[in-house]
């Protein structure tokens, strides 16, 4: 008999097909709210008249998402400049290399050393190879990535990477947005930059934090 002919047989079949169709209706519908654990379910959050979303992009590649007025993000970035490191904005901190025994008596360290002094402060920070000792001039900070124990010996890519950690987190804490630097480890100190600036990398892609690489 035709389904939907009359007759207890049909009203039963037409019964059960129209169950069948909203099951699947309310399966599909169930699995559009259910996360890919398949252990909690999601509700999508109400959005209120006048709210945006707007997306960009971070470091990764993902997308990162902001709501209506809140300040966009424009995401981590290494920018190669050519001209003196010491011309570059007020309000952007500085970092370069010394030694655990703060003699900075060679490269780049001795117009540290001239320009913003400090060396009985930086001292007194005890910090050791793999540490970063500060100093805070006006709106910036200085920093000094401890890679080596006395000024003769040469700097690892480990004991760069753990100053750099530690850069990183007094950079987040205070709110630092852009740091200036020379191809650290380098020069004297023998590293290979392309190395070093994969590290960089490494490091801060997942800041907001803008480096700028001088070079003369």
């Amino acid at each position: 008999m035709p389904i939907g002919s009359g007759g207890a047989d049909g009203a039963s079949i037409l019964y059960t097909v129209r169950n069948s169709v909203l099951c699947i209706f309310r399966l599909n519908l169930q699995r559009c709210f259910v996360d890919v654990d398949m252990d909690k379910t999601v509700i999508a959050p109400k959005r209120k008249m006048g709210d945006e979303i707007t997306e960009h992009f971070d470091a990764n590649g993902l997308v990162k998402k902001s709501k209506g007025n809140h300040v966009r993000s424009e995401g981590f970035a290494i920018t190669d400049v050519r001209g003196d490191l010491f011309t570059c904005p007020d309000g952007t901190s500085l970092a370069h290399c010394i030694s655990q025994d703060i003699r900075m008596g060679k490269g780049i360290a001795t117009h540290f050393k001239a320009k913003f002094g400090g060396v009985q402060e930086l001292t007194e920070q005890g910090k050791k190879p793999g540490d970063v000792a500060v100093l805070k001039r006006g709106q910036r900070h200085i920093y000094y990535l401890v890679t080596k124990e006395r000024y003769w010996h040469k700097p690892t890519y480990l004991s760069l990477r753990s100053s750099l950690e530690a850069m990183k987190s007094h950079a987040l804490q205070h709110s630092v947005t852009a740091i200036a630097m020379p191809r650290i480890g380098c020069g004297l100190d023998g590293l290979v930059w392309d190395r070093v600036r994969e590290i960089l990398t490494d490091v801060f892609k997942d800041t907001d934090i803008k480096i700028s690489v001088y070079t003369i």
